[in-house]
C-alpha cells in the first residue's frame, strides 16, 4: 500500500515519463466542440483512452453521442475495434456524461513494470482516436 503522497509522486512520475517518451501535442480538449474532449486515464486497476461528451445541455449531449453512434461501425472497423460506447456514464463525482473509451485492464500506476505497456497503449490508442476524429470532425461538428 502506498501513502497518498507516494501515490501522488508515482502518478506525477508516470505522466512526466509518458510525456518525455511520447512527446506530442495531443488534441485532448482542443476539439473545437464545447464539452467534447479526449482524455488519458490510468489508475491502480486499468488504463483508458476516453472521449467524453459532457455537455450539460442534454439535447446537445445526445446530439453528439448520436453522431458518434452513427460512426460506431467505422470507428470499430477501421480504427479501434475495442471501443466501448456508453450513452450514460457516471463520473466519480456523480456527474452524468456520455463516454466512448478503450480499456486496458491488468495495469497499475503503482507498478512500474506495467508502465511501458501502458504508455504504448495510451499512445497508440489516442493516435488512432485522433486520426478518426481528424477524418470525421466536419461531420461530427455539424
Amino acid at each position: 500500500m502506498f501513502s497518498k503522497e507516494e501515490s501522488k509522486k508515482l502518478r506525477q512520475e508516470f505522466w512526466i515519463s509518458f510525456g518525455k517518451s511520447f512527446p506530442r501535442k495531443w488534441v485532448l480538449y482542443n476539439t473545437k466542440i464545447k464539452d467534447f474532449s479526449f482524455k488519458f486515464y490510468f489508475d491502480t486497476k486499468k488504463a483508458m483512452v476516453v472521449l467524453d461528451i459532457e455537455d450539460e445541455d442534454l439535447e446537445k449531449r445526445i446530439h453528439y453521442y448520436e453522431k458518434m453512434q452513427s460512426l460506431e461501425s467505422v470507428l470499430k472497423e477501421n480504427y479501434l475495434p475495442e471501443a466501448i460506447y456508453e450513452d450514460i456514464y457516471f463520473l466519480d463525482n456523480g456527474k452524468e456524461i456520455s463516454r466512448i473509451f478503450v480499456l486496458k485492464d491488468g495495469v497499475c500506476i503503482h507498478n512500474k513494470n506495467t508502465w511501458q505497456e501502458t504508455m504504448v497503449f495510451l499512445n497508440e490508442t489516442m493516435a488512432k482516436f485522433e486520426e478518426f476524429f481528424e477524418d470525421f470532425q466536419d461531420f461530427i461538428k455539424n
